[in-house]
């Protein structure tokens, strides 16, 4: 028993190493192998049509390869120029701010507080911006070096493809071949806890993807209704990382109904209307596109997928964001089997070893009235 939990263990600390030891060389194949797994379904589903997993293969990366190109040659060069626009702007939003608490808000603080209270106010307000933005920052250069990304993200574009193109053609023959490694005693066992992980897996990555983007655009359409300054860029921004539980929509109301004091005050009707639009938007995630395209079957609690997605990528840049999920969804598969062996154990249930040469215990039933005839 020892060995049979000793050894995927050992196993998987040693690929937490080689993760480690290899994340500025891995990115474009764990990339290609995500890439692979995502498409494995509609290569599947060709097959059943009539087409050969080759022809298959061939059809959707040429789509996806096109619709990648065009995505980044549209929408790359705008989303950039809107971004150093924001960052030009900032400073000011931030004066603005402190302007609009001290013209709105002074009186009462001055009243409770004095001067000096709202001095301090303001300074901890810019404090808290400030650390904000170096956080966010730091956040994203530990990515960026971390993973090497001007020779990663020039290698996504060559070798990933490439990557992705092999292994999904072999995708099948390859699970066949891990499924045969394993001891026929244990098969079953492993095939359903790798059930129970692609289930947990593809249920994350592809409900959490669709929520994305229809919280983005949902986002990005309702705020330039509005007529809010880089409305666009902040709800397709606050959509994009959504796929962290709860931080996505909070850093896009935070951005929105900051821009929107300084843009539409006192008209605090459009400051309201602001708020609505993340309102609504939430309602529809946790109420409707979560339960129907998430559900429970994913088994990530939203506390674990934001720990792993931030221990991931400390420790290993941008791939860790790609291996995050898929890693929390294997721990999570094997800790709860853990738990479950555990459970059905000597050791929880309080039984007692038997001794060679012993006599058996008498089990003692509870005496219990006879039934009326």
């Amino acid at each position: 028993m020892q060995r049979q939990v000793l050894y995927p263990l050992g196993g998987f600390v040693l690929l937490l190493v080689g993760l480690y030891v290899l994340r500025d060389v891995l990115l474009p194949f764990v990339a290609g192998a995500a890439l692979a797994y995502l498409l494995d379904p509609v290569a599947d589903r060709l097959q059943r049509l009539g087409l050969g997993r080759l022809g298959a293969t061939i059809l959707i990366l040429t789509v996806f390869v096109l619709l990648l190109g065009l995505v980044l040659i549209i929408a790359v060069p705008l989303a950039v120029q809107q971004v150093v626009k924001f960052a030009e702007q900032v400073p000011g939003y931030v004066a603005r701010l402190q302007a609009l608490m001290a013209e709105h808000g002074g009186p009462l603080i001055r009243e409770f507080g004095g001067e000096e209270a709202l001095g301090q106010i303001q300074r901890s307000l810019g404090d808290l911006l400030g650390q904000g933005a170096n956080w966010v920052t730091t956040f994203m250069r530990s990515i960026w070096s971390g993973s090497q990304a001007v020779i990663s993200v020039l290698s996504i574009f060559v070798v990933t493809p490439v990557v992705a193109f092999y292994l999904l053609v072999d995708w099948d023959r390859m699970i066949a071949t891990i499924d045969g490694w394993v001891p026929p005693r244990h098969r079953e066992t492993v095939r359903r806890l790798a059930r129970e992980m692609d289930r947990a897996v593809s249920g994350f990555v592809r409900g959490q993807t669709t929520v994305c983007i229809f919280l983005g655009v949902f986002y990005a359409s309702g705020l330039a209704l509005l007529g809010l300054n880089f409305g666009v860029l902040i709800g397709l921004f606050a959509g994009l990382i959504s796929f962290i539980p709860y931080v996505g929509s909070l850093t896009g109301l935070l951005l929105s109904v900051g821009v929107a004091l300084v843009q539409f005050l006192p008209d605090w009707s459009m400051v309201l209307a602001t708020l609505g639009i993340f309102f609504v938007g939430q309602f529809i995630e946790g109420n409707i596109l979560s339960p129907k395209l998430v559900g429970a079957s994913a088994g990530l609690h939203p506390v674990w997928v934001m720990f792993a997605l931030l221990a991931f990528g400390s420790l290993f840049g941008f791939l860790g964001l790609l291996l995050a999920v898929p890693m929390a969804a294997i721990i999570g598969v094997l800790t709860r089997f853990a738990i479950l062996r555990y459970q059905a154990s000597p050791i929880y249930m309080g039984e007692p070893p038997s001794v060679p040469g012993s006599p058996p215990e008498i089990m003692i039933l509870p005496v219990t009235k006879k039934a009326d005839v």
